[in-house]
C-alpha cells in the first residue's frame, strides 16, 4: 500500500502512529470483519494513550482527504440527525478536520470517548477511509 507517504505528507506523525494507522487501515481495506478492525483499534487505545489514538484518527482522516483540505467544506448528509452515533461522528469529524477546526476535532474525539463510543467511531472512520482508498486507487486494493 502507498498509504504512508500520503499520511506523512498531510500531517507529520511518529512512526508508531503511522504503523498503527496502516495496520488498522489494512484490516479495513482487506475486508476483515468489523470485529477485527475494532480489535485493532482497541489494541491501540489500550497499548498507547488517548493522544496516540487521536493521532491515529487524524492520520486516517488525513489519508481519506489527502491534499484536499485547502478549501472550506460543509457537511452534506441528508438525515444525519437520524444516523447512528458512529456515522454521525465520522461525518462530523471528517468535516471539522477538513475545515481545520482542531478544537472541534478534539471535542468530538473526547465526546466519543466519554460516551463509550470511541472504538465504534474509529472503526467506522477506518472503514470509511478504506472505502475512499478503494475508490481512489482501485489497483492498490484489487
Amino acid at each position: 500500500m502507498t498509504i504512508l507517504p500520503t499520511v506523512f505528507r498531510v500531517i507529520l506523525h511518529s512512526d508508531a502512529v503511522l504503523c498503527d494507522t496502516t495496520q488498522i487501515l489494512a484490516y479495513a481495506a482487506d475486508g476483515h470483519r468489523p470485529t477485527a478492525v475494532a480489535q485493532a483499534v482497541t489494541a491501540v487505545i489500550k497499548r498507547s494513550s488517548p493522544e496516540r489514538a487521536y493521532d491515529v484518527a487524524l492520520a486516517m482522516v488525513g489519508t481519506m482527504l489527502a491534499d484536499q483540505r485547502q478549501r472550506q467544506c460543509s457537511l452534506d448528509y441528508p438525515g444525519i440527525e437520524q444516523a447512528p452515533y458512529d456515522l454521525r461522528w465520522t461525518a462530523q469529524f471528517v468535516s471539522t478536520y477538513a475545515n481545520a477546526d482542531a478544537a472541534m476535532t478534539v471535542a468530538l474525539f473526547d465526546a466519543a470517548a466519554a460516551d463509550g463510543q470511541l472504538v465504534n467511531c474509529l472503526s467506522t472512520l477506518a472503514a470509511s477511509t478504506a472505502a475512499t482508498i478503494r475508490r481512489r486507487y482501485p489497483a492498490l486494493v484489487a
